[in-house]
């Protein structure tokens, strides 16, 4: 968004040097107009809107004699001479795959989490990993923990679960990832066959102030980019640039 605004800034400034000074004024207008509405909330909130509010914050799950809780990665963080630990964006689904793995095993039922995610970050061990040392802490026994490595992206995310989830072979599947990240994590993992429940591990919320903040553009920042990796999912598939789509996974 702040590029956004630079470069309206830059137009309206060679709009002045051509003399071209309405224009500019309207550019102008339209710049600080989008400033303070994605500074002080508002842009943020409705963008988030339409990614988030579909699902519910406690779903039910009807759990199957045996699940697969896909976990999708968020990054790393690096904490000096420390093992890697998640990021801030990604131990909300940590601990939320945890939750429902407790649930799962509770209900009598056989239960594995698949953690999903490659070293995207170039931080030397895999976000699958790091994440599977967290829940090993939260409780989860190794056994019933499962790693897909190599993924770099949402799209290989899916791509790389599929294999690993035709060898489980769940009767019910959960996928837990941000809020914000579940439409396209679903469209995605749709097109490889895998029609997991939607589990929100955590929700973001714009702030409404009177002066513009930065925690707005961040969220909006977020959103544009799901946004945007859904459109260029439906522009690919319209020019066959996409893997054809997979069959559909039995349960």
């Amino acid at each position: 968004m702040l590029t956004l605004l630079f470069v309206m800034l830059l137009v309206a400034a060679l709009l002045y040097r051509r003399r071209w000074r309405r224009t500019g004024h309207v550019l102008i207008a339209m710049a600080t107009l989008l400033f303070f509405a994605v500074g002080c909330g508002a842009v943020p909130r409705w963008l988030i809107r339409g990614l988030q509010s579909p699902y519910d914050v406690e779903p039910a799950i009807a759990w199957a004699p045996r699940n697969a809780i896909v976990l999708l990665g968020g990054g790393t963080t690096v904490a000096g001479d420390e093992p890697l630990q998640p990021s801030y964006f990604a131990d909300g689904r940590v601990l939320r795959a945890a939750q429902l793995y407790v649930a799962c095993k509770a209900a009598g039922k056989e239960c594995r989490v698949l953690v999903s995610g490659g070293d995207s970050q170039d931080h030397g061990e895999p976000e699958s990993v790091v994440y599977g040392r967290a829940l090993e802490k939260l409780g989860i026994p190794s056994a019933d923990l499962s790693y897909e490595t190599r993924s770099m992206s949402t799209w290989q995310n899916a791509q790389f679960s599929r294999p690993l989830l035709v060898d489980y072979a769940p009767q019910h599947t959960v996928l837990v990832t941000s809020g914000i990240h579940l439409r396209r994590s679903l469209l995605y993992f749709e097109h490889f066959g895998i029609t997991p429940q939607p589990v929100a591990g955590d929700w973001m919320n714009a702030r409404r102030e009177v002066i513009p903040d930065s925690w707005n553009y961040l969220l909006a920042d977020a959103a544009m980019h799901e946004y945007l990796g859904i459109l260029r999912y439906r522009v690919y598939n319209a020019l066959g640039w996409n893997a054809p789509k997979a069959p559909l996974l039995s349960h």
